[in-house]
């Protein structure tokens, strides 16, 4: 996974080295796949540097976020072969009194930008990995995606015993749902290439340390490798109730 011999200090290095974590966990046998609010927000309407991009979308993670996506959509063209279940995750609406946006009002002195006659809304998932009529979509307000959602009843009713995360960001909605999953015992793999932060030092930190403590952070031709080898039918008797799904 990605050098951190930049960031962390020689202490840390041996802190790590001896503590014991860091320890594979492995795939599961029932994956399923989670996109996390690879929306227009979070990379701009289009490749630009991050500081030229965060003038018009203040979460934009800029080019570094476009590379992802095109990362992503080698790793769902994967998944759609196999059949395993894709699920996004974008954001709610928001209420137009900003009573919905709770504490990120707090933490963000442009939260209150209107946005209201942009050419496109935020919130959509971008076209080169849209969802197909058959993936399941759920929006949210805060940053795990298992928060105030459906996502543990869909997983526990696909019978998924382990996913597959990309997205972002790496430090904020990433790692905030990586941490729930573990927390529900799911296995958790995040794609590295796949996965992106606005910050270039959040990002690198927090995979490091979700590598150590909470999941397993493969790179892009690994967790191809795994899905060819899952078994095109694996959800065959939940497919049917899952093209239901809207």
């Amino acid at each position: 996974m990605t050098d951190l011999h930049d960031v962390l200090t020689e202490r840390d290095k041996q802190v790590f080295a001896q503590s014991g974590y860091g320890k594979r966990m492995g795939f599961g046998n029932r994956p399923a796949i989670l996109v996390i609010d690879v929306n227009y927000n979070f990379v701009g309407d289009k490749p630009e540097p991050i500081l030229e991009s965060i003038k018009k979308w203040r979460n934009s993670c800029g080019d570094e976020g476009w590379e992802g996506v095109n990362r992503i959509k080698e790793l769902l063209t994967e998944a759609r072969d196999k059949n395993i279940p894709i699920i996004y995750s974008t954001g709610q609406e928001p209420r137009k009194d900003g009573f919905d946006s709770g504490r990120w009002a707090d933490k963000n002195s442009r939260r209150s930008e209107d946005r209201s006659q942009s050419e496109v809304n935020g919130n959509t998932i971008v076209p080169v990995i849209e969802p197909e009529p058959h993936d399941i979509v759920i929006t949210k307000g805060k940053p795990s995606v298992f928060f105030g959602t459906l996502l543990l009843s869909y997983l526990t009713d696909l019978q998924v015993d382990s996913l597959i995360v990309c997205g972002t960001t790496t430090s904020g909605c990433v790692r905030a749902t990586v941490i729930d999953a573990f927390s529900y015992n799911f296995k958790v793999s995040i794609v590295e290439e796949c996965t992106f932060d606005r910050g270039q030092t959040t990002h690198k930190i927090n995979l490091f340390d979700m590598n150590q403590k909470y999941a397993d952070v493969i790179e892009l031709n690994e967790a191809v490798t795994y899905l060819r080898s899952c078994s095109k039918g694996l959800f065959a008797e939940k497919m049917p109730a899952l093209k239901a799904i809207k």
